[in-house]
């Protein structure tokens, strides 16, 4: 999960932001999982939108020669440059979509961050435009509006996807469809029953512990085997037209 902005203004609390980022970090499992996804697809130099504390762009990095990490948020920018400065292989620079930027990226990956922008389709025209024609932009994005919860508002989400609202947006904005699914399936359980009925944030300490040393690796286990009808989040794996 990342700041992003409308029209020039951050959505989301801040500081809620900032303290759903520090207790997400202790999900080290859950984080290899998800980062996994996007592995095949990375290419040489892909750019990743919105990188928060870059804890993502640290997983994949061993996979790529060059990274350019973007963040939206001021503040976290300033952690993010300071993380990776004495990396050469890594950019960093601040982002806002949706702008009228062009690159050459090998990939775009993009974890949590499309439900923070109002306008998505022209956001995913303005992704595709910073990788060559045919690349892959891979995205997840929190799944189901039924689960929309006061954490989600209070930290600035627009929308919660399912598999056809995700391609609708992406086939508006002119990209082809190669995967779309859901997953994490015991993780929605969890998050529906926490933040959906009790009102909870995602919280470190003992709770995110236990999630992340016993429901993740079980639930990892079992979507290796088959694909969920229900997840947490919506994975998109879609490639700019040729």
């Amino acid at each position: 999960m990342t700041s992003y902005a409308t029209e020039g203004q951050l959505s989301g609390d801040q500081k809620i932001q900032a303290a759903v980022l520090e207790s997400l970090a202790e999900a080290v499992n859950h984080r290899r999982w998800f980062a996994g996804f996007a592995v095949p697809y990375l290419g040489e130099h892909p750019i990743e939108i919105g990188s928060g504390l870059g804890d993502y762009a640290h997983e994949w990095l061993p996979y790529v020669r060059r990274f350019t990490a973007t963040e939206a948020d001021p503040d976290r920018l300033i952690e993010l440059k300071s993380r990776y400065a004495d990396d050469i292989r890594v950019e960093t620079r601040q982002m806002l979509l949706p702008t009228d930027e062009r690159g050459d990226h090998s990939a775009l990956v993009s974890y949590n961050v499309l439900e923070h922008i109002e306008d998505d389709v022209e956001a995913l025209r303005s992704m595709a435009r910073l990788v060559r024609p045919g690349a892959p932009l891979v995205l997840v994005v929190p799944a189901f509006p039924v689960a929309m919860s006061r954490v989600d508002v209070a930290t600035g989400h627009w929308r919660r996807y399912t598999r056809r609202s995700l391609t609708d947006v992406a086939t508006a904005a002119g990209l082809s469809v190669e995967r779309m699914q859901y997953v994490n399936s015991l993780g929605f359980i969890c998050y529906f029953l926490t933040a959906r009925v009790l009102g909870m944030a995602p919280q470190g300490g003992t709770m995110m512990r236990v999630y992340d040393s016993v429901v993740t690796p079980i639930t990892r286990t079992l979507e290796s085997r088959l694909r969920p009808p229900f997840g947490q989040s919506v994975l998109a794996i879609l490639r700019r037209p040729t």
